[in-house]
């Protein structure tokens, strides 16, 4: 990338933190931004020491969404080539959501339209008590179409019936309420609950929860009936056969530490 609109660390404990790195337009996206998304989850889902990816915005923004310059470049566009730019969007939302390992954003400031996708297509949401928020598209003439599938699971139809045709700013608490947001912790003490998160999702065996989040994708919205629980059966007898099903309850039952707990 000519700029680094994206910053990936990753630390001894296998936590990847993205950083959306354009903060003086609140970290809005552009085509090198989508695309630097899309290929950072796509190595760090390959490497075996990540554990867990969390998304954030630098400064103190979360994301604006599109930026004013790729719109603008988009008005000019053919139907075909702004249906190629919205696909970009998609998938860049569709690698967060469908990635194996856990996902956070922790949303340090306010999110805006697209904005809202990422969060959305993220695991777990932890939000700072000054965020607001706003799918603020109708209000430019423009629906939230690519992000409306993450965005409609998150809050419901319901919510997304009225958060969507009038635009509305609303804060963090709000947010929670809807389920945007799981939790709501002061600005400063963000990256604290954070690391609290961090301490119950590190303990957990990475290929089970890769399995975990396979799960919800395989039953969500179906009927409860004799197809889904022996699909269910089936999951839970291979995992039990599985190194690391096996490694896991003899840890219990020798009350020690999985090995797949790094030790300082």
């Amino acid at each position: 990338m000519s700029e680094q609109v994206l910053i990936t660390t990753i630390d001894k404990r296998g936590v990847a933190r993205l950083t959306m790195n354009r903060p003086d337009i609140r970290n809005a996206f552009n085509e090198e931004l989508v695309g630097g998304i899309c290929d950072a989850i796509g190595r760090l889902n390959a490497d075996p020491n990540v554990r867990v990816i969390v998304l954030t915005g630098a400064g103190k923004a979360f994301s604006a969404g599109a930026d004013l310059n790729m719109m603008q470049r988009a008005a000019k566009y053919s139907a075909a080539e702004n249906k190629d730019d919205a696909r970009r969007l998609g998938h860049m939302l569709s690698s967060i959501y469908h990635a194996p390992k856990p996902t956070v954003a922790l949303v340090n400031g306010p999110a805006m339209g697209g904005g809202l996708g990422l969060i959305a297509a993220c695991d777990i949401a932890i939000g700072a008590d000054t965020a607001f928020f706003s799918l603020s598209e109708v209000k430019l003439g423009l629906i939230p179409a690519v992000i409306s599938p993450f965005v409609i699971q998150a809050i419901t139809v319901r919510q997304a019936r009225r958060l969507f045709i009038t635009g509305e700013r609303f804060d963090a608490a709000e947010a929670q309420r809807i389920g945007l947001l799981h939790t709501v912790v002061d600005a400063d003490a963000l990256n604290d609950a954070l690391e609290e998160m961090l301490s119950d999702l590190l303990v957990c065996g990475p290929h089970s929860q890769a399995l975990a989040k396979e799960l919800i994708g395989k039953v969500a919205y179906r009927p409860l009936g004799d197809a889904v629980m022996e699909e269910t059966a089936g999951m839970i007898a291979k995992t039990r056969a599985s190194d690391e099903g096996k490694e896991g309850v003899n840890a219990f039952l020798e009350k020690r530490k999985p090995n797949w707990l790094k030790t300082e």
